[in-house]
């Protein structure tokens, strides 16, 4: 058995996954399903596989509450392959695709978008420092725009949507990777939503991809043919062989989301975690800096600084020593970041924020 003595993870991602989840592969990884094969080693065209796959379409249909007409796809190259899919298969030449810039994930979309067509920002945080998600009457579009693309949460800047914007008849497309599955939202105000797994759904190496039907039928046909979303569309996401392992995990944490409660659920206990952290902050009198404007401030990735950076090596080498995990900031702006993942437990949180009380009392 997987010893019980766990680190407090805050990786940003690849992240936490549920014990339960890791017990239950640890299981089954030699013998699945008494096939006297690892669910690594059979055919992606086999009846054991078919079946995990087709269950973990079901369970994440229903647990996100996806209307009929969307198709949910698994594919693989991470977020950042779907910056350039996007682009490729739906902005047209004469067509302008909008983006709204709040951090280093949608800078990394919009450059890929710029070399396959017309782009503009149609919404940029940038020069107060991605402190904060643009207000919606900020938010600049045309109504033959292509799409409207954004990220829904900031890794990097610990900053989180809201309430997302009404684009119309112009396809919102949205990079949920670090917050889907997170809480409830309306998938029926957006075209296409896509998210890489390693954050909330599972490992690395699985990249599912919620997308609006009526779309599939206007993609532009002359792109290769493995990167049109109609040809996964048509092959239920087997036209090549796919991440069979992350997408059995997948279906695991899809199952362990449904045993705590569903997204309602889910999206209390987030809330109740990173109010731990975010009080301590709050009541630290300026000893803890948080990055992000109070009213942008995300539920999965808690970002803050100390007066000095010695003061911040300090802290982050403590807290290592009692077993804190991944609290260093993105290597692009430093300072520390709590990532609090569906998977990260309360108990984690908990001990962050005494930790950090402790911390303070001892420094100040």
């Amino acid at each position: 058995m997987i010893s019980t003595k766990r680190a407090y993870n805050f990786n940003a991602g690849p992240s936490a996954l549920p014990i339960e989840v890791l017990q239950k592969a640890q299981e089954e990884l030699v013998n699945f399903n008494n096939s006297g094969m690892s669910i690594m080693e059979m055919s992606h065209r086999s009846k054991d596989y078919d079946a995990v796959h087709n269950d973990a379409i079901a369970r994440f249909k229903s647990l996100f509450s996806i209307p009929d007409n969307y198709e949910v796809l698994f594919l693989q190259g991470g977020g950042s392959l779907q910056f350039t899919m996007v682009p490729m298969n739906f902005l047209n030449e004469g067509q302008t695709a909008s983006y709204i810039l709040t951090g280093s994930w949608s800078e990394k979309a919009l450059k890929e978008a710029k070399l396959l067509g017309q782009t503009q920002e149609a919404a940029s945080t940038k020069e107060n420092a991605y402190r904060n998600i643009p207000s919606l009457e900020d938010i600049k579009f045309s109504e033959t725009d292509a799409y409207v693309h954004l990220t829904s949460n900031n890794t990097i800047y610990g900053t989180q949507w809201k309430e997302f914007p009404n684009t119309g008849e112009v396809p919102l497309v949205a990079d949920m990777s670090s917050d889907i599955l997170s809480k409830r939202i309306d998938v029926s105000s957006f075209g296409i939503i896509y998210a890489g797994a390693q954050k909330n759904l599972g490992p690395s190496g699985v990249t599912i991809v919620i997308i609006r039907k009526d779309l599939l039928e206007i993609a532009k046909t002359n792109i290769p043919t493995v990167l049109k979303y109609s040809t996964h569309s048509e092959s239920n996401s087997l036209y090549n062989t796919p991440p069979t392992f992350g997408i059995y995990m997948l279906g695991e944490v899809l199952k362990w989301v449904e045993e705590k409660g569903g997204l309602e659920a889910i999206e209390k206990n987030n809330e109740e975690k990173a109010k731990l952290i975010y009080d301590v902050i709050d009541q630290s009198n300026g000893f803890y800096k948080g990055h992000a404007d109070v009213e942008s401030r995300s539920l999965m990735n808690i970002t803050f600084r100390l007066a000095d950076e010695e003061l911040e090596k300090k802290f982050l080498a403590q807290a290592k020593e009692e077993g804190f995990v991944g609290l260093n900031g993105h290597r692009s702006v430093g300072g520390c970041r709590a990532s609090t993942y569906n998977a990260v437990p309360y108990e984690t949180c908990k001990a962050l924020a005494d930790f950090m009380i402790e911390f303070q009392s001892k420094n100040q």
